[in-house]
């Protein structure tokens, strides 16, 4: 069926013709979340009533067209509520990751100039309290939870809705869609970085609906699809593929308690698509392995033989022809075992979307290998965000896949991808300055490395900002070098550095759990992570590591000392993006110490060759 109603221009036209095609059908519904243990379903209609209500409070609460309002909350169904009701009167939303202390929370509601904000719990509330008098533009709070106490100027959510069924009441056209323009902004979103304060990416209805359009005639979906979401709504990856997209085709949405339930709740939701991120699959790939390790002898010998099977089963099928033995072979394996390790997902899984970051070539190898389609894409919240993807009906890992409809792509003198098309944001908030530096002879100018193959499939090499220029005047891609590092198992994450330097290091966040199977098997006495890394066992198995990488680089690429992390990466700690993306930038000023130690001798791991 696809999209239920195609020539959607805004994206309350695109809610309202949703929830008008499923008025009064009772056993059809867009959302489903967990409550007392099992997963209860939210209907179109009280959707529906629930963001006339809100949407006719804000309007009562002074919040008019092209006014901001903000969202601080974590997945649930108050922000797919707020979102629409916002959207619902002409408003700008602003979302807020859930995660963010409340400085920057501060700076992003005075630099949107925000009227409004809808958070979910107690604790958001405390961090907006905190900063309010900071915030002259801030005039309402809308809290999802019930409140403890009463505060002035903070009204519950419940509350909000009552107070908007009563206008409704008496003024049953209070609220209007008329004055909505294709080209209006729909929501600024602020763009965490690796450098830098945060810019607001202005995206008009027109940029989100038409990117919505093009993505459905490539993923294909209609009302008998569900999806699992755990991506941050906050971002535009999970609201446009897991939210706009799903929505505009009648599937259903059922939301994970919480990121660490996410293998749970895929068995409970039964999932046909999931939008997720590359360090998903590191973890569920790990667990696989693990469980494999832990099965008798001959259920391994199995597992290896239908892993091989489906390698060689894919590489035939993708140069012309599949040999009767082999297919029987691949139809025995689908039984012994990857029709067990499907069922783990839920046993309806179509495909996997993956996107925010580069998936290693041989993680979606692996996972295809099982009969789990990974469909790899690309984009930035820039490009509202979809500009590539894989096509489910030819997948070539190590690529983002051609470009979706009415976006066009080039690669630019330097390397640099650019493209245009309707999704392409209208600016920056507040900045055209930053704005006129991507935005510029008719093109969006991505910032990222790239090259098209013969099939206009697009490879990404790096970042642009990430090139790492070394002493001797060699620019070097880190992304490919670290994609080759952490395909070890003893490895969890790692950032390469050498700007300015005469050779490459590498900072390794070991995989503890398997340093401590290891650890076991050697019989090492270790009482601390630290322990453990100081080891000269451990320690041979990271300079061994990066020995057998150096076979497969050039001599400015090797990767010639390293040092071991104690602590990963994180959101929390501050070396990543809410994406999961590294923040280099703050990594190389945190551990600053221990790169230059590095450099403090030439002695490297292997002469330079």
């Amino acid at each position: 069926m696809g999209l239920i109603y195609p020539d959607f221009q805004t994206l309350p036209e695109l809610f309202s013709r949703v929830f008008r095609h499923y008025k009064g059908q009772k056993k059809k519904f867009p959302l489903a979340r967990k409550i007392n243990g099992a997963y209860a379903p939210i209907s179109y209609d009280s959707l529906c009533e629930d963001v006339s209500t809100l949407a006719a409070f804000l309007k009562h609460k002074g919040i008019e067209a092209r006014d901001r309002a903000a969202i601080l909350s974590e997945n649930r169904p108050g922000w797919y509520l707020a979102d629409m009701a916002i959207l619902s009167i002409g408003a700008v939303d602003v979302p807020l990751y859930p995660s963010l202390p409340p400085n920057q929370i501060e700076y992003i509601l005075k630099d949107s100039g925000s009227k409004a904000i809808i958070v979910s719990n107690m604790l958001q509330l405390g961090k907006v309290l905190s900063i309010w008098q900071n915030l002259p533009d801030l005039e309402s709070i809308v809290v999802m939870n019930r409140l403890d106490e009463k505060v002035d100027g903070v009204a519950e959510l419940s509350d909000a809705k009552k107070t908007g069924r009563a206008i409704l009441d008496s003024t049953p056209d209070y609220i209007s869609y008329t004055m909505l323009k294709p080209d209006d902004i729909a929501t600024i979103i602020y763009t965490s970085g690796t450098t830098g304060l945060p810019k607001g990416v202005m995206l008009t209805h027109r940029n989100i609906c038409e990117n919505v359009k093009s993505c459905s005639s490539i993923i294909r979906l209609d009302e008998s699809d569900r999806s699992l979401s755990f991506l941050p709504l906050s971002h535009s990856y999970e609201r446009t593929g897991g939210y706009y997209l799903l929505f505009a085709c009648g599937a259903q949405i059922y939301l994970a308690e919480s990121i660490e339930t996410v293998s749970l709740n895929i068995a409970e939701a039964k999932p046909t698509i999931i939008f997720t991120v590359p360090r998903l699959f590191d973890r569920i790939k790990a667990t696989i392995q693990k469980q494999t390790e832990n099965e008798s002898p001959v259920k391994q010998k199995i597992f290896t033989w239908a892993y091989e099977t489906g390698i060689k089963y894919h590489k035939k099928s993708k140069s012309g022809g599949v040999p009767a033995l082999l297919s029987t072979q691949h139809r025995i394996a689908d039984k012994l075992v990857y029709s067990k390790i499907q069922s783990k997902f839920g046993g309806h899984l179509r495909y996997f979307v993956s996107g925010g970051a580069a998936l290693p070539p041989k993680v979606g190898e692996f996972f295809q290998a099982l009969g789990i389609t990974i469909l790899e894409g690309y984009g930035l919240t820039e490009t509202s965000p979809v500009t590539n993807v894989n096509r489910p009906e030819k997948v070539k890992f190590g690529s983002v896949g051609p470009v979706i409809d009415n976006v066009t792509v080039k690669i630019n003198t330097d390397g640099e991808i650019l493209f245009q098309g309707p999704n392409i944001m209208k600016g920056y908030w507040n900045d055209e300055e930053a704005t006129r530096e991507v935005i510029h002879d008719g093109w969006f100018h991505t910032g990222d490395i790239g090259e098209l193959d013969e099939d206009g499939y697009l490879k990404i090499t790096d970042r642009k900002k990430h090139i790492i220029v070394t002493s001797g005047g060699k620019n070097i891609a880190p992304l490919p070098i670290e994609q080759l590092i952490a395909e070890n198992k003893y490895v969890d994450q790692v950032m390469v550095a050498g700007e300015k330097k005469p050779f490459l290091v590498a900072l390794i966040v070991p995989n503890f759990s398997e340093l401590e199977s290891f650890a076991d098997e050697e019989q090492l006495s270790c009482s601390s992570k630290n322990d453990l890394i100081e080891q000269k066992q451990v320690r041979q198995i990271y300079e061994s590591l990066l020995r057998n990488i150096s076979r497969q680089l050039a001599a400015h690429e090797k990767v010639r000392k390293f040092h071991l992390m104690k602590e990963a990466f994180t959101i929390e700690n501050g070396y990543m993006t809410p994406t999961l993306k590294l923040k280099r930038k703050s990594i190389s000023n945190a551990f600053q110490k221990e790169i230059d130690a590095l450099y403090s001798t030439m002695n490297t791991l292997y002469n330079s060759e």
